[in-house]
């Protein structure tokens, strides 16, 4: 069995997962970005481990059986280029390492610490007992948290941030999650979002983005969330209205956010504005690269799954995580 690995985050965790294949298994690790490289190893190729499939890529890979994704998203995967009998898999394992994000991030912004550290910088010690018109800052015990999506991210997330004595209130489309079970305060669908809002001091975003969720935070939304609430999103930087969040950060509507998802990304030499408001002249936004989920932990885990994964396709067992069992039409 020939194994193609294309993908930079998982060259840290080379001989972990070189370890778990079967014996006699060929592993090759090729640079994603060298086209010319990557379709020649493909040719020959049972497996390949990466982030993108081009119909180019199917079209001369004849042998291959498994995509496998070492992420949850797989939207750089051209599933009707898959070959026929091939299928595609993704892989989790982020969700405690976002969570871990989220509850840091709610700690910053909630202590003020951003804006302790810009003052001590310039000399300034920016604290209640040195200056009288600074409001001591809260910590999160007794915060109400919202969590808009409660899926493995959200529900992580809420795990951990019991420990710091918040409550909790789940919205999902189906509003199925059981409230009393998971110790929320309460739980609803969507519609429910303005109420949850109204009585909230924190919203954590972690739903897909999708025609219904697209903007579904605006203006309105974060005017109920208040000028001492905080916003997290890690889901899509497009769920939260763009100017309408940076106004709202602008002006005082909000206290503050982090922000770890945009609304635009670089090119592979990882420069680029990730937005065309001006987020980066505001002292209360956290900005991070899309990088919440992105720790060792998270790819180790991914590897050992991949690795798992390969196995089963050698032994003839069913595959975990399967986003699409289907053959390409011929």
């Amino acid at each position: 069995m020939k194994v193609v690995v294309a993908d930079a985050n998982l060259v840290p965790h080379r001989s972990l997962l070189e370890s778990h294949v079967p014996a006699g298994t060929s592993t090759v690790w090729v640079d994603a970005a060298d086209e010319r490289a990557l379709l020649a190893e493909l040719r020959e190729a049972d497996v390949l481990v990466g982030t993108r499939f081009t119909a180019a890529m199917g079209a001369g890979a004849p042998r291959l059986r498994l995509v496998g994704v070492a992420g949850a998203g797989y939207d750089g995967i051209d599933l009707a280029a898959l070959p026929a009998g091939a299928v595609c898999t993704n892989t989790f394992h982020h969700e405690r390492s976002i969570a871990e994000f989220v509850a840091a991030s709610l700690v910053v912004l909630r202590r003020g610490l951003l804006r302790q550290d810009s003052a001590l910088r310039r000399g300034v010690w920016s604290s209640s007992v040195y200056d009288p018109t600074v409001v001591p800052a809260q910590t999160l015990e007794g915060a109400i948290v919202t969590f808009l999506g409660f899926g493995h991210i959200g529900a992580a997330a809420w795990r951990l941030l019991q420990a710091f004595g918040t409550e909790g209130i789940a919205l999902t489309r189906t509003g199925s999650v059981d409230a009393r079970a998971l110790n929320l305060r309460w739980s609803a669908d969507t519609t429910g979002l303005h109420d949850a809002l109204a009585e909230s001091d924190v919203l954590v975003v972690s739903v897909p983005l999708r025609p219904e969720t697209t903007g579904i935070i605006s203006r309105r939304e974060l005017t109920l969330l208040g000028p001492a609430g905080l916003l997290v999103n890690v889901s899509r930087g497009p769920v939260v209205d763009e100017g309408d969040l940076f106004a709202s950060l602008t002006d005082g509507t909000i206290g503050g956010a982090a922000l770890d998802v945009w609304y635009s990304y670089p090119a592979a030499d990882g420069r680029g504005e990730p937005s065309t408001e001006p987020f980066g002249r505001l002292g209360n936004v956290l900005m991070t690269p899309h990088s919440s989920g992105v720790t060792a932990n998270t790819f180790r885990a991914r590897a050992l799954d991949i690795a798992d994964n390969i196995v089963r396709l050698h032994e003839g067992l069913p595959l975990h995580n399967v986003v699409s069992a289907e053959p390409r039409q011929q």
